[in-house]
């Protein structure tokens, strides 16, 4: 019995042992690996988990922006094994994304996004299938009017049903959300599939629920670990199985919109995205390097069905508590637009210049909002030298946009909601060059200037026709976003808009 007690202890201990010895194996082949790449000074990690453990869950760019503090504005994080370079403030973000484009035009693997699109599509890809697509998408979307005349009638349409189903709610308490998803989706949906759907569809409202339940995944702990740790998580039960599934119905729902085109399709008269796609797709199908093939279109539909519904309504959505919280800001704009525009014409994009208060306002919003703290991250395709550093193939860059937007040598009030910081002294609109909600460089948002405009010319609408306000008064707005991680999306609050 005691030589079977000795022997269980002796192993015991082993086990330990031999547990430490990998353990600091690991560790020490981490810090020679840092030290032979020369990569940028970061925390020490643990093995497997990296710096996992020090981040906060619920707003992890917190803390990168606390360890820039020791580490300066280039530093090295391991989420999980996942190798990751951190750049942190104005200069160091223009000075990869801006001065050195073509170094940091890579896109990161982020897991989900791989999960969701299957590897294809624009948003996640690299190389030539990334040059193809962008250039045709933002072709055809100028085409099909972003940021021209055409697409400024479809907003002052979408405006004219925004408004007239908010007057049905006749100053009654109401929860916006789904109301401006419809709105900002629709407007996306005249561009991709050249259809406008009403905002009593059952079958729309569900897509748009799916839509707003996934980035809320994205933007969760769980959603976070699924990307550190991906293959685990698969093994695992849990809401992200949940996700992807409904996601799938989005994908099929695509499916059938690009089939109902295939069978009525003119290629002398494109009506909309899809349509330019598959006469693309057809003209080269016999070319072996094109990337004009039928996943590639699923996924890059995806990709703007995704991005040009949430994002703008959340910052529209954002905006209305902000005017709700700071009611004589609100009641400044109207003012101004009353001055400018009046009550019964249509607000145009040439009025933005003649409403300077009301830009700056917009502006600040997305400022203050930061709805992508940690941008999507991007990838090193070959060893890259910044700053004196090697940073190695295969790397994961995060610019970190928080640190841009809410820096103190860039805002006069950083963490206070302030109009000012466009504006000048005698009260014209200002730029400054440390705004980049939709990221900087070769990889900045594709539909930056139709969001801009959507921004603008909804906002104004509602103004002219609404005061805003909640029934618990502006001291009962809690502007601090209810999901903070991948995306700030802000609460929801039931609100009531009084006609003027």
């Amino acid at each position: 019995m005691r030589l079977l007690l000795s022997w269980s202890i002796m192993e015991h201990s082993g086990t330990l042992i031999l547990s430490g010895l990998i353990f600091a194996l690991l560790w020490l082949f981490s810090l020679k690996s840092r030290r032979q790449s020369c990569l940028p000074p970061g925390p020490s990690g643990l093995p497997l988990i990296g710096n996992v453990l020090q981040l906060d869950k619920n707003a992890p760019f917190k803390t990168l922006l606390k360890l820039s503090e020791t580490y300066g504005p280039v530093m090295t994080v391991y989420l999980g094994r996942e190798r990751t370079v951190v750049l942190v403030g104005y200069d160091a973000v223009k000075e990869a994304l801006v001065d050195q484009a073509d170094d940091f035009t890579g896109r990161g693997p982020l897991p989900f996004l791989v999960k969701a699109t299957k590897g294809y599509g624009l948003g996640i890809s690299n190389g030539e299938r990334w040059r193809q697509l962008r250039r045709f998408t933002l072709m055809t979307l100028r085409d099909f009017g972003m940021g021209r005349k055409g697409m400024e009638e479809w907003i002052q349409e979408e405006s004219k049903h925004l408004v007239g189903h908010i007057s049905s709610t006749k100053a009654t308490p109401f929860d916006p959300t789904f109301l401006l998803s419809c709105t900002v989706s629709n407007v996306i949906c005249c561009m991709v599939f050249g259809q406008h759907f009403d905002y009593d569809d059952e079958d729309f409202l569900h897509l748009l629920q799916i839509i707003s339940q996934s980035l809320k995944f994205a933007s969760s702990p769980w959603g976070q670990l699924y990307n550190i740790f991906p293959g685990l998580m698969e093994w695992l039960p849990g809401r992200h199985h949940k996700t992807f599934s409904t996601i799938e119905e989005v994908r099929k729902f695509i499916m059938v919109k690009i089939q109902e085109h295939q069978d009525t399709l003119d290629p002398g008269s494109p009506r909309d995205y899809i349509d330019c796609f598959l006469t693309r797709l057809r003209q080269e199908k016999n070319i072996p390097t094109t990337e004009f093939h039928y996943e590639n279109l699923v996924s890059t539909v995806l990709n703007l069905f995704l991005a040009g519904t949430e994002t703008t309504s959340s910052t529209i959505r954002f905006a209305l508590n902000v005017l709700i919280k700071y009611p004589k800001i609100q009641e400044t704009m109207q003012q101004e637009i009353d001055a400018v525009v009046g009550h019964t014409r249509c607000p145009y994009m040439e009025d933005r210049k003649s409403l300077p208060f009301t830009d700056a306002v917009i502006h600040e919003i997305q400022r203050f909002m930061d709805i992508v703290p940690m941008s999507l991250p991007h990838y090193t395709l070959q060893d890259i030298s910044f700053r004196g550093y090697t940073i190695p193939k295969a790397t994961t860059i995060i610019p970190l946009l928080h640190s841009v937007l809410k820096e103190e040598k860039q805002w006069a009030t950083p963490w206070s909601f302030n109009p000012q910081h466009f504006l000048d002294q005698n009260g014209n609109f200002k730029k400054n060059p440390a705004f980049l909600p939709f990221s900087a460089g070769k990889r900045s948002c594709v539909g930056e200037s139709l969001a801009r405009m959507e921004l603008f010319l909804f906002m104004v609408s509602l103004l002219q026709a609404f005061t805003f306000s909640c029934h618990g008064g502006p001291d009962s707005v809690d502007l601090s976003p209810e999901y903070s991680s991948f995306a700030n999306l802000p609460r929801r609050h039931m609100i009531v808009a009084t006609p003027r």
